[in-house]
């Protein structure tokens, strides 16, 4: 029975990193002061009908996007098969995407209509404000606890990373 259902598990520890913590990249940066910047300065898109001309994104679209992101990755997270050996590596990713995902929905989307509908710099600074003031202490503990999870992880399953995590 025992080796019916191990067979059933083919998630490698290379899927099980990948997703639970190499994908957190998709959260960084994190953070008001983070968001400002990324939020000063969006990405385009093709405009459409058009395969060379581009228009920057709204900030809507670009907090849209990483919603989407996220959900996508918490999903794939979740179906990861249960291990005793990746389980608190998981559970801790999943966490730190639940804990990041309603701040995206309220708080960035606040942030995005500032920019969009032309809200003052003093505004747009003091909810960046507000944001690293309620949350940023938290993420910080759940992003290196998980990040420590996963040194060991790739450490004992000789996965290759390159960690250029962000100082906090």
């Amino acid at each position: 029975m025992g080796s019916l259902l191990s067979s059933c598990n083919n998630a490698t520890p290379e899927n099980y990193f990948d997703e639970a913590v190499l994908n957190v990249n998709l959260l960084t940066p994190f953070g008001g002061q983070a968001a400002l910047q990324s939020l000063a300065h969006p990405s385009v898109k093709l405009v459409p009908g058009t395969k060379d001309q581009t228009t920057p994104m709204t900030r809507k679209e670009l907090v849209e996007d990483q919603i989407q992101r996220v959900e996508g990755n918490l999903s794939q997270i979740k179906a990861l098969p249960d291990s005793e050996e990746t389980r608190d590596m998981v559970q801790t990713s999943v966490k730190l995407h639940e804990f990041v995902l309603p701040i995206y929905k309220t708080e960035y989307r606040q942030l995005a209509k500032l920019y969009d509908e032309g809200g003052s710099q003093p505004d747009r600074v003091s909810t960046a404000r507000e944001i690293d003031t309620k949350y940023l202490t938290d993420y910080q503990a759940l992003f290196k606890h998980l990040i420590e999870l996963g040194k060991a992880y790739a450490t004992k399953h000789q996965i290759k990373v390159e960690w250029q995590t962000l100082p906090f």
